[in-house]
This record gives C-alpha cells, sequence and structure tokens, in this order.
C-alpha cells in the first residue's frame, strides 16, 4: 500500500517532533523543580494538560510558582521546536504532551482536551 506524500509528512513530523521530545524533556526543568513538580504531581497538586503545560489543581504558592516556572521553560522548548520544524507551537506542545503522559509518575493527574480529569 503506498501512502500519500501528505501522509508521509505528518508521519516523519511527529516522529521528528516525538524524537526532539524525548530528548528535551530531561531539561525541561531544573533538578530541584523537577523534584518538586514529582512531588506536587504524585500529591494531585499540580497537574498536566493535553497542550503539554502544567497547571495547579489545587490552590497552593509554591504550586503556582513551580508551575510558571516549569511552563515558561516548556514554551520556550515548545516554541524553538516550533520555529525549527515550521509547525504551530501548540502542535509541538501536544507531542510533548504524550512523552510527559509517558514519563509522569503514577497518580499524576492529567486534563484532557474536552475538560475531564484523569489520572495515571
Amino acid at each position: 500500500m503506498t501512502q500519500t506524500a501528505p501522509a508521509l509528512s505528518r508521519r516523519r513530523l511527529l516522529a521528528a517532533l516525538s524524537l526532539l521530545a524525548a530528548m528535551a524533556l530531561a531539561g525541561l526543568a531544573a533538578p530541584a523543580a523537577a523534584q518538586s513538580l514529582d512531588d506536587f504531581r504524585r500529591q494531585g497538586t499540580i497537574g498536566e494538560r493535553y497542550d503539554g503545560l502544567a497547571v495547579v489543581r489545587q490552590p497552593n504558592a509554591a504550586a503556582q510558582a513551580t508551575v510558571d516556572q516549569v511552563n515558561a521553560r516548556r514554551s520556550r522548548i515548545y516554541a524553538e521546536r516550533a520555529q525549527q520544524q515550521k509547525v504551530p507551537a501548540a502542535q509541538v506542545g501536544k507531542v510533548y504532551a504524550r512523552e510527559i503522559f509517558d514519563r509522569a509518575p503514577a497518580g499524576t493527574w492529567f486534563l484532557g482536551e474536552d475538560g475531564r480529569w484523569v489520572r495515571k
């Protein structure tokens, strides 16, 4: 079965973005912030969104500061990757969201595009 050029291009783009996501995820947060992020995620205070950004689920000043710091880093990475790949940053964020889901600790909450929360 032969695939059309747009289907192949999309497949290559997603493969490239997935590879870049896997390579960059380790650098999304500083070691101390990463530990804090995981702690907050295990507690259910911070969740992850479908667009690759973190979100505070239970109001907490320290959690909000962590989310702001993590999202600033992620947004910069998404923008850089989007510019390199010539795609929207939102598309890059969704690819990273899949990687974040795979790597997040058990118990992490995820917000879907439909507005529903699910727990890993």
